[in-house]
């Protein structure tokens, strides 16, 4: 599956791996050695973050219930936690500096694409 920022006509990622199950969302990239450029990993549901174990930063994107990107944390350095994004039901992480590259903001819509 494909990230889109439907706001912008710019892909984020090629390939977006789900994390839907309890034990994936947990798990989400700990244990990784990096997040290439054109990947990312959707979880949902979700609504807060830690990079705990984690060996790089990364950016998040937290959706509403309608792909709208509700708030983005940049390049979060490893073993931090995330604040309690109410309105979030899925989170977006890519890879550092992503959203920068791409423009991509608070308010933007992303769709996902087979």
């Amino acid at each position: 599956m494909q990230l889109l920022n439907i706001s912008k006509g710019i892909t984020l990622a090629q390939e977006v791996m789900l994390a839907e199950k309890f034990w994936s969302r947990f798990k989400g990239l700990m244990g990784t050695s990096k997040l290439p450029e054109d990947k990312a990993l959707l979880i949902k549901p979700c609504s807060s973050i830690h990079t705990w174990f984690m060996k790089y930063p990364i950016d998040v994107i937290f959706l509403d219930c309608d792909n709208q990107i509700v708030h983005i944390l940049h390049a979060i350095a490893p073993y931090r936690f995330g604040p309690l994004v109410r309105n979030a039901k899925a989170v977006v992480e890519l890879p550092a500096r992503r959203c920068y590259q791409t423009g991509t903001k608070t308010g933007d819509l992303v769709e996902f694409y087979s």
